[in-house]
């Protein structure tokens, strides 16, 4: 690791809110009504949203453009659909990516009646804009991230991850008790930022709690060590 490291923190609490009544959203960058502008992204990462939304309720059809947007569910299930035609449900274990291009209008429903659907929404800058729309969603063994990190989002589809307009990796790692695992980045001068979505990490002299994130910028890799059990997020991306 290079000692010349930067690191910024974010702590869970820190994040900017919503509230509709149906949905309950945490920021953890500056997005909608809350405006912070020391947090304004993450190089290309700009939006990371922890959404709440209330059984059968959720967003009506709206426009996106020149973004890459990626839904991970955490608990529960989403109805999307899209005018191109795609109709999915998606599930915790499942990711979606929608790469917005010249346009797309879509809607997203909690798919329950009875309980609610978290999960992640997360946009990055694309690398070129004004491309065709185009749409994918997966499914990935959760064994596979058992005490390491599992590609779920690459720039060229590495081991059926989703491919991205961007020269970005997302990777998902589950963590028992006391393992550590290494990162090493893909490209060099990237910057890394982890989001703890559950249990408690040690990285780079910092403890990580539950939905706490950290961006990491000149560092080659770094160790991760979960405190207690852990499913972490890392999102590698241009700076």
């Amino acid at each position: 690791m290079k000692i010349s490291m930067n690191k910024v923190l974010h702590r869970a609490d820190s994040r900017g809110q919503a509230n509709f009544g149906w949905l309950f959203s945490r920021h953890t960058f500056s997005f909608d009504d809350y405006h912070d502008h020391e947090r304004m992204g993450f190089g290309k990462l700009r939006v990371i949203n922890d959404d709440v939304v209330a059984p059968g309720r959720g967003f009506e059809t709206h426009p996106h453009d020149n973004m890459e947007i990626v839904s991970i569910p955490l608990s529960g299930s989403l109805r999307h659909e899209d005018n191109l035609g795609n109709k999915h449900i998606i599930r915790a274990g499942e990711i979606q990516l929608m790469s917005a291009g010249t346009g797309i209008t879509h809607s997203e429903y909690n798919d329950s009646n009875r309980e609610q659907v978290n999960f992640l929404q997360i946009w990055v800058i694309p690398k070129v804009r004004y491309v065709k729309p185009y749409y994918d969603q997966k499914t990935f063994n959760p064994n596979d991230r058992h005490n390491c990190f599992q590609v779920i989002v690459s720039p060229d589809g590495y081991n059926d991850s989703v491919q991205i307009n961007q020269i970005a990796w997302f990777s998902l790692g589950s963590l028992d008790t006391e393992a550590t695992t290494n990162y090493r980045i893909h490209h060099q001068g990237y910057g890394v930022y982890l989001f703890v979505i559950d249990g408690q990490i040690q990285v780079c002299g910092e403890i990580l709690d539950k939905r706490d994130g950290i961006g990491l910028t000149d560092v080659e890799s770094f160790d991760v060590k979960a405190v207690h059990k852990t499913e972490v997020l890392c999102i590698e991306v241009p700076m």
